[in-house]
């Protein structure tokens, strides 16, 4: 028996990823045990065809529309053409299941009203007899698994149903365990303190970021900033102000770069790096001129702190010295892709530093990037 399952994307769109560029090793390959579980679920009951779908997250939850239920995994005649295809979530046996969040059994889909002969006619095939049984996440239905045309005797009956529940609960804890392992992948990409991305995540994303800009002959520009006068902060008010500083400023620069597709990263300390894809110079130097009038402007630890510390209202100490420098390809095959990276981040670092030397608060953009030979 042959089992058709979707390509990797679709279950990276599934699943809710932000990111499709990178993928890691260690992730589940849902697609891969959605037909381990299609295949199993066959032997106990044997029909000639059966179908794992889920719903599309994405649109269910920004829209109003109806979505979609995907077909992740299939078997039998024609499926090979459903695979990566989709039902509106209102449609058929399926979306019955899907709505109701109950068991459905069909036992002759002639006389049933909610059948529905779409499928049937674009693949050529005969349904006679259907049972269908919702997947679910909490109390939230995600999905249906279905089997069609019983092959050892004329229908389905109520434990036929029953066997088909155990492997939707399976299935169920299948896509729970993969979801908890994408977001303990994201955790440990993040700095515990502010929530922006670490410096480990950094390195494995400018290399991603370097490849592609490279590939695709787009520019990738990088901005690089520590806070002037922080040691201040933690010298006057404590190390537990500094930590509430440090937050505050990764939020403030995540506001400037909503919707620019960068990826702000905590470096260390007080020092923070941007990753800008496909964004030029001066676009990121806007960027970084918003960064660096917001953080001056900004008056820190207004509020009182969890513990009930005070306000500070610590304003006109806190500002930042920003370097700013972009790679442009296309370039000398002789220079690798690790002297690329590391030239970003040093052009960024002593831009940064020329910005201190001419008195901080200050942005200096160069295009000098020291791997030129």
């Amino acid at each position: 028996m042959q089992i058709n399952i979707v390509e990797r994307e679709l279950i990276d769109k599934i699943l809710d990823r932000k990111d499709n560029r990178r993928l890691f090793m260690h992730e589940i390959d849902l697609a891969e045990m959605l037909k381990e579980i299609l295949f199993s679920a066959n032997e106990f009951v044997p029909s000639e065809s059966g179908a794992v779908f889920l719903d599309d997250p994405l649109l269910k939850r920004t829209t109003k529309e109806k979505g979609r239920l995907y077909f992740m995994a299939c078997f039998g005649e024609g499926s090979e053409k459903l695979v990566g295809t989709f039902l509106p979530r209102d449609v058929g046996i399926t979306g019955e299941a899907y709505r109701s969040g109950s068991p459905y059994l069909s036992r002759d889909v002639t006389k049933d009203r909610s059948f529905y002969s779409g499928i049937d006619k674009q693949t050529n095939y005969h349904s006679r007899s259907i049972i269908a049984v919702p997947i679910k996440i909490t109390d939230s239905v995600v999905g249906v698994i279905e089997m069609i045309n019983r092959k050892d005797k004329i229908n389905y009956d109520e434990k036929d149903l029953a066997i088909l529940d155990i492997f939707a609960r399976y299935t169920s804890t299948l896509i729970t365990n993969a979801l908890d392992a994408r977001k303990f992948e994201e955790l440990s990409k993040k700095d515990n303190l502010t929530g922006l991305y670490n410096d480990r995540y950094f390195y494995e994303r400018l290399s991603a970021e370097v490849k592609h800009a490279i590939e695709n002959s787009k520019p990738l520009s990088m901005i690089f900033f520590d806070l002037d006068r922080f040691k201040e902060v933690n010298d006057i008010h404590g190390h537990l102000a500094g930590s509430r500083v440090l937050k505050e400023v990764a939020q403030l620069v995540e506001d400037v770069l909503v919707g620019s597709g960068a990826v702000p990263v905590r470096y260390g300390g007080d020092e923070y790096v941007i990753v800008l894809p496909a964004v030029p110079l001066d676009k990121a130097a806007e960027y970084a001129e918003k960064i660096c009038d917001v953080i001056a402007g900004n008056t820190f630890i207004k509020e009182k702190s969890a513990a009930g510390a005070p306000p500070l209202n610590i304003k006109g100490l806190i500002t930042c010295s920003i370097g700013v420098t972009t790679f442009v390809p296309p370039i000398d095959q002789q220079i690798s892709h690790r002297e690329v990276e590391e030239g970003l981040i040093k052009a960024a670092d002593s831009a940064m530093y020329e910005s201190k030397r001419n008195g901080k608060n200050k942005v200096t953009c160069t295009t000098d990037l020291y791997f030129k030979k």
